[in-house]
């Protein structure tokens, strides 16, 4: 498993998010996808969120992401889709008339967590690491 380290945590989070420009224009071709894989790539990059794969479509973004226990998914995409947002409207100016109202990206996104553990598997962990008793599913270590 690729665990990842902090000052005082031992991780392993990631997230698959999926957004999608404002009335789904297909608008992410060309320079304007490059710039939006460059701007998601140092956005990451800054607060120490891993990219692990990701795809800029011609109208939505996915990525699935590492990142640390004190950053919420919703934190990440407003970072990513307002550094995004804002960068693209003042390098591509056309783009302006295209989303008079100043917003590129739609309101919302998904968001799915991925886990490399089974839920089967964390069950075996804590069943096995004490002495188990039947009647008790939150146990304590014997002193």
């Amino acid at each position: 498993m690729d665990y990842r380290y902090g000052s005082h945590t031992v991780y392993q989070i990631e997230y698959h998010f999926v957004w999608v420009t404002k009335y789904r224009y297909k608008v992410l071709k060309g320079e304007i996808a490059e710039r939006v894989r460059e701007l998601v790539r140092q956005t990451c990059e800054a607060f120490e969120i891993r990219i692990v794969q990701g795809v800029v479509s011609k109208d939505h973004v996915h990525i699935l992401v590492s990142c640390p226990p004190e950053m919420a998914p919703s934190e990440i995409m407003r970072r990513i889709k307002g550094r995004t947002s804002s960068y693209l409207f003042e390098e591509f100016p056309y783009l302006k008339k295209r989303y008079w109202g100043r917003h590129f990206w739609a309101r919302g996104y998904f968001c799915a967590t991925v886990g490399q553990m089974t839920e089967e598997m964390i069950k075996q962990y804590l069943e096995n690491h004490f002495e188990p008793n039947p009647n008790d599913n939150f146990k304590m270590e014997p002193e």
